[in-house]
This record gives C-alpha cells, sequence and structure tokens, in this order.
C-alpha cells in the first residue's frame, strides 16, 4: 500500500477543511486531511520498512502530508550525520509553516557543537522555511545551558517581508525574553528589531505564562 493510500485511509474532511484554512499558501488539492497522530504513526512504520529509502528519495511530494512525514521520518535517524543529510536533503522542499514546525530530531539535543554551523546555514538561506526552521532550531536548543548572547544577535539580523520568517523571528525573542530576559531586554529598550516583529514579540511574551508579571509590566512600557 503507498502512502497516499494510508493517507486516504485516514482522511477526515472536516479536520482537511480546517487545514485549507490554516495553511493557505499550498493549493488545497494538495492536501488529503489527515491529523497528527496517524501521520507520526505511518512515519514510524514506513521508517522501519523496506521502502523507506525510496520514499524519502522520491522528492518532490505531491501532498502536504506526504511532506509531514518525510520530515517526521527524517527526525528519526538517531545517527547525527544520517538525520543531517536527511534534513539538509529535505529542506528545499519545504513550503509551508507546518512541515517546518513540526519536525525535531532527538539527535540534535546530544550534539549541539557539530548542528551550530547548520543552524547558521540555514538561517542564512534565501528560501523561507530552511531559514524558518534554523531559527526554530536555535531557539528550541540554544536558548537554555548553551546560550550565548550572540545567538541572539545571529536571529536579529535575519530580514526578510515574508510573513512566516517575520513571525518566526518574533516567536524567537518571545522565547528568549522568556528563557534569557536580562540579555534579550536590551533588544527592545534600543529597538533593533523592526516595528512589526518587535511589537508581535512583546505580545507573545506577555502572553506567555515563563514571563513574570514584572517582566511583562516593563515589557508593556515598550511597546
Amino acid at each position: 500500500m503507498t502512502v497516499y493510500n494510508r493517507l486516504v485511509r485516514e482522511q477526515d474532511e472536516a479536520y482537511r477543511a480546517f487545514l485549507v484554512k490554516l495553511v493557505p499558501n499550498i493549493p488545497p488539492e494538495t492536501i488529503v486531511g489527515v491529523r497528527t497522530p496517524a501521520l507520526r504513526r505511518i512515519a514510524k512504520e514506513m521508517f522501519e520498512s523496506a521502502d523507506r529509502d525510496a520514499f524519502l528519495s522520491d522528492l518532490p511530494h505531491r501532498y502536504y502530508e506526504e511532506n509531514l512525514i518525510h520530515f517526521f521520518m527524517a527526525a528519526m535517524f538517531r545517527e547525527f550525520d544520517a538525520c543531517i543529510q536527511a534534513t539538509e536533503a529535505f529542506l528545499p522542499y519545504v513550503e509551508c509553516w507546518p512541515v517546518s514546525d513540526q519536525a525535531t530530531p532527538k539527535t540534535f539535543r546530544k550534539n549541539h557543537e557539530k548542528l551550530l554551523p547548520y543552524v547558521r546555514k540555514w538561517i542564512a538561506s534565501g528560501h523561507v522555511y530552511t531559514a524558518r526552521f534554523g531559527l526554530r532550531m536555535l531557539m528550541n536548543e540554544f536558548l537554555d545551558d548553551d546560550f550565548k548572547p550572540e545567538y541572539l544577535a545571529l536571529a536579529a539580523s535575519k530580514q526578510g517581508d515574508d510573513y512566516y520568517l517575520k513571525m518566526m523571528v518574533a516567536w524567537f525573542f518571545a522565547t528568549a525574553l522568556a528563557k534569557q530576559y536580562d540579555e534579550t531586554v536590551p533588544y527592545f529598550e534600543t529597538h533593533r528589531l523592526d516595528e512589526w516583529m518587535h511589537r508581535k514579540a512583546i505580545r507573545k511574551a506577555i502572553e506567555s505564562y515563563r514571563v513574570s508579571d514584572a517582566h511583562k509590566a516593563y515589557l508593556r512600557s515598550l511597546r
């Protein structure tokens, strides 16, 4: 049974209608309408099957859900080099934010030193969703124990007019305000971000339960 046949068996028309509105920048006919738990189950089955390599090399895929399954599979490689190879091969084909945002390879957490050059390269990419993925990896992996102030400058340096790219920069800085407030707040005191990202990041930080009430009050004064 092909991946598409499996998707059709799991199709939910009401969910498909929701996805068409949620991801307006891809053709609606490429959306089957399958919920994430089913996609993760199919991805696990495919990753363990003899068809794994054939599916991963069969690019570009036609359907949105095939792309999600592909990235879920790429994230399953336990060996860092294999995971990076699969990730880099696929990133140019990512054309919407949910595909960019849902795969988080576990091997990245154990290999920050190896990962960082790739994160820098992805952020520098002119492809919106490669850059968005790079920013998300910087946010996920480098705002805790391995944090360095230079990572804030790296994220702030990313320019572009695309809504999904700007939203990712704002999300990064809202998270940085929650995790590294003292290093991050000067970016808002001196308006280092463009006005839209500045306001969006503050709004998201104010909505976060991880930001203290005192910090929220001060951030409101910086809007």
